[in-house]
């Protein structure tokens, strides 16, 4: 088995490298922002900055890529994504940050589909399932290391820039070491509103507001805890836990929702979720504890919604669309990152810390309001007309060039062919 993973061992090296980078990235600005003294609100730019750049390097990379290559591409991106980190660390500014943040997401886009390319076209066939799942942990367990490093020193400095930049270099290693000399060409997200209303109106509506949520949260899951007098070592864990239990939950969330309708699953875990979010309202919780366990139940609902969603949708999807149909999500789970941070700034400025999760709240209550709606219009997929579920990053880790990674030969050359009869 382990002379399957050695030629994208060097790939899956250099994608650890790029999380482990945003994990300190993602983590050390809201921290060392909030120390600075900057709004919510301002901090809350910064999500939606990210979301804006990041959405731009899912539509834009496949152009770049094709006109320049898959390793010219690659070492910009890897490079200005260092500079933009350094940059944060000169520059101490709310409206600096945030466009660098910006700028930080657009490359990170970038370079994770042209790594995700590389693996595509070095798994052998009968291992892409396997590479695919190795893949997303390692991912998992590289961004979850960077946020927990912020732990080992003092974040007022300039240490975790740098080293953040340095991992952000790093990464491009893959691109140095991978034999294959022409990958695969990247596959560009393209919106289809009407198409994707008509496929699945639930994941529509759905995955915006759950990008509004999950944005939020992840935005300024660190200013609400800092603000709330955890230690640095338990912001690190409050940030997360959440991303661990999400991963976890999708175990038995996947397999409910292969026995029965996926739309009653979403509603189940968006009653989760609300059940936190009122929780963390009402109760206000002190303390590491209780504050960990709530927001280890939380992150279990919501990370988890994102791959029921996307399954759903391509269960009603016509053959080969699934992975255009992905791509369409991703984008709107995107477009509800944008607004999801601002929303959640605009509310802890203005009334109380706790006004992160009345966002959130409000997103989950649309959530399952029309998800119910729907249920009683539209009767459920048969069983044997289902895709099968597949475990996957959160929308905000995910590209275009995820769904590839994770298809089938079988899908990716039907994609190609519907693609080339339109």
């Amino acid at each position: 088995m382990i002379r399957h993973f050695l030629p994208v061992f060097a790939l899956l090296l250099g994608s650890s490298f790029l999380l482990f980078a945003g994990g300190i990235n993602g983590l050390i600005l809201p921290v060392r922002g909030s120390a600075e003294g900057f709004s919510a609100f301002s901090l809350g730019l910064l999500g939606t900055g990210w979301a804006i750049g990041y959405m731009a390097g899912c539509v834009l990379t496949p152009r770049l890529v094709a006109n320049v290559g898959h390793v010219r591409a690659f070492g910009a991106m890897a490079a200005i994504a260092a500079v933009s980190m350094l940059g944060s660390a000169i520059m101490l500014t709310p409206w600096a940050w945030i466009a660098l943040r910006g700028v930080c997401g657009f490359c990170f886009a970038g370079a994770a589909m042209i790594v995700e390319s590389w693996l595509s076209d070095q798994a052998a066939p009968e291992q892409r399932g396997r590479i695919f799942g190795v893949y997303t942990m390692v991912n998992l367990g590289a961004v979850t290391a960077g946020q927990m490093t912020l732990t080992l020193g003092d974040t007022s400095g300039f240490f975790f820039f740098a080293l953040g930049a340095i991992f952000y270099c790093l990464a491009l290693v893959p691109t140095a070491l991978s034999s294959s000399s022409n990958p695969a060409p990247l596959v560009a997200a393209r919106l289809d509103m009407k198409a994707l209303w008509r496929n699945s109106p639930v994941a529509v509506f759905a995955v915006f507001w759950v990008g509004v949520s999950n944005s939020a949260f992840g935005t300024l899951a660190a200013v609400y805890a800092e603000r709330t007098g955890l230690m640095l070592a338990a912001i690190a864990f409050f940030t997360s836990l959440p991303i661990l239990a999400g991963a976890l939950a999708q175990i038995p969330v996947g397999i409910l929702s292969d026995r029965m309708d996926r739309r009653k699953v979403l509603v189940g875990i968006a009653l989760a979720a609300l059940v936190a979010d009122i929780l963390f309202i009402t109760i206000a919780p002190q303390g590491r504890i209780p504050n960990l366990i709530l927001a280890a139940i939380l992150g279990g609902s919501i990370f988890a919604m994102y791959p029921v969603i996307v399954a759903h949708a391509n269960d009603h999807a016509a053959p080969g669309t699934s992975i255009q149909i992905s791509g369409g999500l991703l984008l709107l789970y995107g477009g509800g990152g944008i607004v999801g941070p601002l929303m959640a700034g605009w509310a802890m400025s203005n009334f109380a810390d706790r006004a992160l999760f009345m966002v959130t709240a409000v997103a989950h209550v649309l959530v399952i309001v029309y998800t119910m709606w729907r249920i009683s219009r539209r009767v459920a997929v048969n069983e044997a007309d289902k895709t099968a579920f597949q475990v996957a990053p959160g929308g905000r880790g995910s590209t275009p060039q995820t769904a590839v990674l994770g298809a089938s030969d079988a899908e990716v050359q039907a994609e190609a062919d519907t693609a080339a009869a339109t």
